[in-house]
């Protein structure tokens, strides 16, 4: 390892380059992190202090290399391991540590990343201008090292979180190639960001000679007046490559729908009219305790089967973060295992169209290995390893490098394995979840996978970039319940 320039991001050091932290996609309550997730995230910084030593470099240096990464997950190991938790772990030698072609043997992998749910917000978008007079939205989030962190205007902290934070920290700080611009439910007037928006930050890319690296949603809420009608408009205006609904949600506090519901079915009927035929489902990760059942998946094996021609993707699995995951239960009417249920009810299964996305699940399990061995272990062996999807919800959990070094290692037990029935995670299962499978639902033209092969505008900026990277090691999302409650007060 050599030595680098100091970093302005972190100078001392102090932030892990695995991000073991209570943060939100603000969609969920944040959880507390428990005794062994603190002493996970001590052990790693006095290792990594103690390893930096013997190395002759300085913390930060550490931190940022492949080796500091393998230190942390090696800490986490032994930390989850003191507290009975071996279902799962993070599978790197000892040796990586310290060894940098070791670390990055495990860590350092090529395989091509499509992520199926980003997000950022609009700093300057018309939702800010409907704001209470003197509010301060994400104004307790960690913005340090942010310029406009400083800047003397209510509203100037929320360029932090918005499209420039987001290319840094999607396309510079972490190994993604593409990534699906989502959206999160709202009324029409007081999205964080519109569709126009979103669009506008995708020809931010391109004009960096970026191939066509960001692809978008279109979201439709079925129950809200106007949107079933306003997806042609998406769709020929933005050229959207699927839609994102909330089955949960409700406008003005009412209730949400079933996908079978009479507004469900006329968004899939509409979605098959004008031949976009992918429809990015919420589910799991409740807002809270009002229509609750609609957050669960049991609808979701029956329109898929009414509907082979179209693709369901699972947004967040039907995950909850208030119940571990444990054995397959088919009496749990909640979690992965109900997503399964009405999968297998269906007589659907591997190779089906419905498909698994990990976006803010796998950034929860990576903290708990035993839940983490059962989720993926259930969807590798009822939905297959052709039917889950990368997804990560990033910027609010800052770059996704760490979620991405963490799969790249995770292993589920030998034990968990013979007992459960569930299979070894191969390299190319880790690949078909990356971005293969996305590829199968996706449309993305082979010029763009060529150019990117070939390397593009943006491989050779990330590429000149890692000659002297200085990640930010930051989440931005709610981290204590009032952050998740000024955050759902702003969010509409």
């Amino acid at each position: 390892m050599s030595k680098r320039t100091p970093s302005n991001q972190d100078p001392e050091g102090l932030r892990l380059p695995i991000k073991l932290d209570s943060a939100s996609n603000g969609e969920f309550v944040p959880v507390p992190l428990a005794p062994h997730h603190l002493r996970a995230n001590r052990l790693a910084l006095e290792q990594a202090t103690q390893h930096a030593r013997r190395l002759g470099l300085r913390r930060r240096e550490f931190m940022i290399s492949a080796c500091g990464a393998a230190s942390t997950l090696l800490a986490m190991n032994s930390a989850f391991a003191a507290a009975g938790k071996t279902g799962g772990h993070y599978a790197l030698p000892t040796e990586a540590a310290l060894d940098e072609a070791a670390a990055q043997s495990v860590l350092a992998g090529k395989e091509f990343i499509f992520d199926v749910q980003g997000h950022f917000v609009n700093p300057t978008g018309a939702w800010t201008r409907r704001l209470p007079e003197g509010a301060r939205p994400l104004a307790s989030f960690e913005a340090q090292s942010c310029a406009a962190a400083s800047l003397p205007g209510n509203l100037d902290r929320l360029q932090c979180f918005g499209p420039d934070a987001f290319l840094r920290d999607i396309f510079m700080d972490s190994d993604t190639d593409l990534m699906v611009l989502s959206f999160v439910p709202s009324t029409r007037e007081g999205e964080p960001l519109t569709i126009e928006e979103a669009a506008a930050t995708a020809r931010i890319v391109e004009t960096m000679q970026g191939t066509h690296r960001l692809f978008l949603h279109g979201r439709v809420n079925p129950n809200q007046k106007h949107d079933i009608e306003d997806m042609e408009r998406l769709a020929r205006e933005f050229g959207i490559s699927a839609w994102k609904t909330y089955t949960q949600w409700g406008p003005d506090g009412s209730a949400g729908f079933w996908m079978d519901d009479e507004v469900g079915l006329a968004m899939i009927e509409e979605a098959r009219r004008l031949d976009v035929r992918t429809i990015a489902i919420h589910k799991g990760l409740p807002f809270g305790p009002r229509s609750y059942e609609h957050s669960t998946c049991a609808d979701i094996g029956r329109v898929a089967k009414r509907y082979p021609d179209v693709n369901f993707l699972i947004y967040h699995s039907g995950f909850v973060t208030d119940k571990a995951e444990g054995p397959y239960d088919p009496q749990r009417t909640d979690g992965i295992d109900a997503l399964i249920t009405s999968v297998l009810e269906a007589g659907l299964g591997p190779g089906s169209n419905v498909y698994a996305e990990l976006g803010s699940t796998w950034r929860f399990l990576m903290r708990d290995p035993d839940s983490a061995a059962h989720a993926l272990g259930k969807l590798f062996k009822h939905l297959g390893a052709g039917n889950v999807l990368w997804g990560t919800d990033s910027i609010w959990y800052g770059s996704p490098q760490d979620q991405i070094q963490a799969f790249r290692s995770f292993q589920i037990s030998e034990e968990f394995q013979q007992r459960y029935g569930y299979p070894a995670i191969t390299p190319e299962m880790r690949a078909q979840v990356f971005g293969l499978n996305a590829l199968k639902i996706y449309r993305v033209p082979q010029d763009v996978l060529d150019k990117h092969i070939q390397g593009d505008a943006v491989t050779a900026a990330r590429e000149n970039y890692r000659n002297a990277p200085d990640p930010a090691f930051r989440t931005y999302g709610p981290k204590t319940r009032r952050e998740f409650m000024n955050f759902l007060a702003w969010g509409g």
